[in-house]
């Protein structure tokens, strides 16, 4: 496949993508969870057969009670996150659990206001060390491709990772905040969790394409760099394709099955994931050859 050659096809694809999540994160925002925002949270017993998730939800909806948060914990017990409760709101929730499943069966445990989980100094902080460890990685792996560094300098393998890996977080984010302004998709702390870790498979499927690159540029001699690159672009796409797959797979079962608590984190990998080998291939590859070029060109 000439993927190397239709590179302006995917930059524009990518281009596209990239802008429209900007704009959205600039129109909208993400619709950000009590994790970051502070909230209420309530702890309930229920003595003989708890209830789902699902069918708590259901009770509390028909009562007009929304935007809550529920989850399981312990073995009888459910806890309930939402926004600031006024202590009217809290008196109608505990009426309508006890009208839906009986208020003999039903304890409260707790009720009270959070702070948020993750603060001001908590988001500094990972920004600093999202910006000390690309800094890392541009460093490592310009030393770890310093023997290839003929065609393109070694520092730019680095940087192509990066780009990938911005452009990654980048579409995945704004894809939330669409579905944060028009279904009322909230973001907490495991979606922090999601993001950091496709920054991981972002980075190390980059570097298994590269590593590719760099094997080849040893062994063809003959073979210019845009060539050498499109064929290890060829021969690590089966291996990408099926990993990203396999992968994919696990996590759609998690999302249809794994439970209301972890839909966010899982949904957000899933495309994590998905972006991850798609910027690898058509995204992180091909800005080797355009760099190789324009270096051509000054000289």
């Amino acid at each position: 496949m000439r993927i190397i050659y239709k590179r302006k096809i995917f930059f524009i694809i990518s281009g596209i993508l990239f802008l429209a999540a900007i704009a959205s994160l600039s129109l909208w925002g993400l619709r950000l969870g009590i994790d970051f925002t502070g909230g209420t949270i309530a702890e309930y017993t229920f003595k003989n057969n708890r209830p789902q998730v699902f069918e708590v939800r259901d009770v509390l909806s028909k009562e007009g009670i929304e935007d809550l948060q529920a989850q399981l914990a312990g073995s009888q017990e459910i806890i309930l996150r939402a926004k600031t409760l006024s202590e009217e709101e809290h008196q109608k929730i505990v009426a309508a659990l006890g009208k839906g499943f009986g208020a003999e069966q039903l304890v409260e445990n707790k009720f009270e206001s959070i702070g948020p989980v993750v603060g001001n100094e908590l988001k500094n902080k990972a920004i600093t060390a999202l910006i000390l460890a690309s800094i890392l990685i541009i460093l490592y792996i310009a030393f770890a491709f310093r023997k290839v560094s003929r065609s393109v300098q070694s520092w730019k393998y680095g940087l192509g990772a990066i780009i990938a890996l911005i452009h990654d977080l980048t579409i995945v984010t704004g894809i939330f905040a669409v579905l944060g302004h028009f279904w009322g998709y909230e973001v907490d702390a495991f979606f922090v969790t999601s993001l950091l870790t496709v920054l991981g498979y972002s980075v190390n499927d980059t570097i298994v394409v590269y590593d590719r690159t760099r094997e080849n540029l040893f062994r063809s001699a003959g073979e210019n760099f845009e060539e050498t690159v499109n064929r290890s672009v060829n021969e690590t796409m089966a291996r990408s394709i099926n990993t990203t797959l396999t992968t994919l797979l696990t996590l759609i079962f998690l999302y249809f099955f794994g439970g209301e608590t972890i839909r966010i984190f899982v949904l957000s990998l899933m495309l994590g994931i998905f972006f991850g080998a798609y910027s690898s291939l058509f995204v992180a590859s091909p800005l080797l050859v355009v760099w190789q070029k324009l270096g051509g060109r000054k000289k």
